[in-house]
């Protein structure tokens, strides 16, 4: 199967360039109301990590006495990060994209040239395998009778 066919696009996904601020990053994700979102390189697209709520939790707690408006004033890439989301290929199996979307909320999707393409998340593989299991309990309950 071709992992493709779960991709959310990258023009419907909030993400946050390199270059952006702790407090434009802070903004989108409550915008949006994500937990989490993909940081992607300005000048050519390519993936560079996960910026996370927890990541900003932990950050903010070192920096104690942050307002807003300093938050303009910091760079994104100067927040520490946990860890990454693991990116797949856009051409990788369906295994690669399930060992690693048991373990993230979503999975970024790169192309050749690790330009960030999209997002497949967890809802989406855990929707389409409970229907796909549906299908077969049918299956197998008119086998029965």
């Amino acid at each position: 199967m071709n992992i493709l066919f779960f991709l959310t696009p990258k023009s419907e996904v909030a993400y946050i360039y390199d270059d952006d601020t702790l407090r434009q990053a802070l903004e989108k994700m409550e915008y949006h109301r994500y937990t989490a979102v993909p940081i992607i390189d300005h000048e050519d697209g390519t993936y560079i990590g996960t910026l996370t709520e927890g990541d900003l939790l932990w950050d903010l707690k070192e920096r104690h006495d942050l307002n807003v408006r300093d938050a303009e004033d910091i760079p994104i890439l100067s927040v520490n990060r946990k860890r990454d989301n693991e990116p797949v290929a856009a051409d990788a199996n369906i295994e690669d994209l399930i060992s690693k979307v048991m373990n993230q909320n979503f999975v970024p999707v790169i192309d050749d040239d690790s330009r960030f393409i999209g997002i497949i998340t967890r809802k989406d593989v855990i929707q389409y395998l409970s229907y796909k299991c549906g299908i077969e309990r049918e299956r197998l309950l008119v086998a029965v009778d």
